[in-house]
């Protein structure tokens, strides 16, 4: 079975009760939301790779306020097209960030094709990946060891 690690960095940005959001298709093509961020490149810094990945992803500049902390998941996916089975383990490093500029619009060709601010108040009704509970968490409890329980 092939071994695949996978580095990404990632920003929760709270602004009067919304949250922003950016919207990805699931593996079935069903839409669901995610946090804006992604993997980083190699040789590339997590801080770095998160205010790019906003940028590309919302359209805007951010700037970074805190670590909140690490997500980590491992899953196994089966083997398609020749390929064998992978034992993927993605390792999420979590930031706060604050808008400091640019103008909110979608990403053009990209992973995600909307970005947009959500209720906080209204997320338990949208499709949304595991990821975005767990960065809310980290961003309320701030917990000392940069983790939560799942």
């Amino acid at each position: 079975m092939r071994k695949n690690l996978r580095v990404a960095a990632y920003a929760i940005c709270v602004r009067d009760g919304h949250i922003l959001l950016a919207r990805s298709p699931a593996d079935d093509g069903t839409p669901e939301w995610v946090l804006p961020g992604g993997g980083m490149e190699h040789g590339e810094h997590p801080h770095d790779t998160v205010v790019r990945e906003v940028e590309e992803e919302t359209g805007y500049r951010i700037e970074v306020t805190a670590l909140l902390g690490v997500d980590s998941s491992r899953r196994t996916f089966p083997g398609r097209l020749l390929r064998r089975p992978a034992d993927h383990h993605g390792v999420r490093l979590l930031y706060e960030g604050r808008i400091i500029g640019g103008d909110l619009r979608n990403e053009v060709n990209g992973s995600t094709d909307m970005a947009a601010w959500q209720d906080l108040d209204a997320l338990a009704g949208l499709r949304r990946i595991r990821l975005v509970d767990a960065g809310l968490r980290l961003w309320r409890e701030r917990p000392a060891e940069g983790r939560v329980q799942r």
